[in-house]
């Protein structure tokens, strides 16, 4: 009896003691306590848009206290840029970033918010863009789980010859998939669909003669060392609808409060996408002038030109979704909302003394500098 009190007394000291020596050793933890999510996009990792991407993705790992593990993949590495929302609903990836024109009549009703509607800068394409998907809740987005919705800046003609005025986009060779090539087209020049990754190359090579897209794209993809004139044409300004999206069997599997970091996350990620597509179009527009780019402004005579030479597209998409079902008065209603939104943000903008480098005069830095 007092052998067995002696034995128990004994084990009972050694698991005290290793208690107190390895105070730190906890058993390892079970894969299941951890989430694995992987982010995907297409744009190079030294890209503010992949940067805010990856910051997204380590908030998320943050905000869930480590429950989260993020893999992120940049550049196309696990999906390229057409691929990115097919992958996000089969789930080779759990969020992906990328816009809707790489999948044309997959997204019908939000390819609208790239109409050329004059969306003067990047701050009121975005707040435009989530309010339209607020105020209309398009059914394209239902195999999803929709976490942020934007438009960028406004299109511009960045091109190898110069373009002054609406003749001298004739027949010019412009990069513009979906809704944006109807734009060039209107304008007069040839609409390409080369995969933006390709468009360097193709510049460089003369197969595209230009591309339309904003200022920031001149060092985020450096066209401004194969470019050498832009026209900033934002009065007929149309965005390019930027979402960041999830599986939704994955959102739909995390815990309630899991869930809930997702959701707070993803309504601070809409603002700041909003600012940093703003604040990289004056990083853009410098690098471009660094490398001897010829800054055109239109004229409002000449702006009102191109207008009036856009506004097939807008009729077009209008009576395109009448053929897929809507009613027209319902898709006007649509283009009405979008115009009372950007003159809402637009205002907002400037009363916020929040500048771009395009859009009217009182949106422009100059407008905020005391005299």
């Amino acid at each position: 009896m007092k052998k067995k009190f002696f034995l128990i007394s004994l084990c009972v000291a050694v698991c005290i003691n290793l208690a107190l020596l390895f105070p730190y050793i906890t058993p390892p933890a079970n894969s299941a306590d951890t989430i694995s999510i992987k982010i995907a996009n297409f744009f190079p990792p030294p890209s503010k848009q992949s940067k805010i991407t990856e910051e997204f993705g380590k908030d998320l790992e943050k905000r869930s206290g480590g429950r989260i593990k993020v893999q992120y993949f940049a550049g196309g590495s696990l999906l390229k840029a057409p691929a990115i929302y097919k992958g996000i609903e089969s789930g080779i990836t759990d969020i992906g970033y990328a816009h809707v024109y790489y999948t044309p009549g997959r997204f019908p009703v939000s390819e609208g918010i790239g109409l050329p509607l004059g969306t003067p800068s990047a701050v009121v394409g975005a707040h435009v863009a989530w309010d339209f998907y607020q105020q209309f809740k398009p059914k394209e987005w239902d195999n999803v789980k929709l976490l942020a919705l934007h438009g960028n800046a406004p299109s511009m003609i960045i091109s190898k010859k110069p373009v002054e005025k609406l003749d001298d986009l004739k027949g010019l060779k412009i990069r513009a998939p979906g809704v944006p090539g109807e734009i060039i087209k209107a304008l007069g020049g040839a609409p390409t669909p080369t995969p933006m990754m390709e468009v360097y190359d193709s510049l460089a090579k003369g197969v595209n003669e230009g591309v339309y897209a904003p200022y920031e794209t001149l060092r985020t993809f450096r066209f401004g060392e194969v470019c050498k004139y832009v026209t900033a044409a934002w009065q007929t300004g149309n965005p390019f609808p930027f979402f960041l999206a999830m599986n939704k069997r994955k959102y739909n599997s995390l815990p309630e409060d899991l869930k809930g970091v997702v959701d707070t996350l993803s309504g601070e990620y809409q603002e700041r996408y909003s600012l940093m597509w703003n604040e990289i179009e004056f990083a853009g527009k410098a690098f471009g002038a660094s490398k001897g780019v010829t800054y055109f402004e239109l004229s409002d005579q000449e702006a009102a030109r191109w207008q009036k030479a856009v506004e097939p597209v807008i009729a077009n998409y209008i009576k395109t979704m009448t053929g897929k079902g809507f009613s027209e008065a319902e898709v006007k209603g649509w283009v009405d909302f979008m115009k009372e939104r950007i003159n809402y943000w637009t205002a907002k903008q400037i009363e916020y003394k929040v500048p771009s480098p395009t859009g009217p005069a009182g949106m422009r830095p100059e407008a905020f500098v005391l005299k």
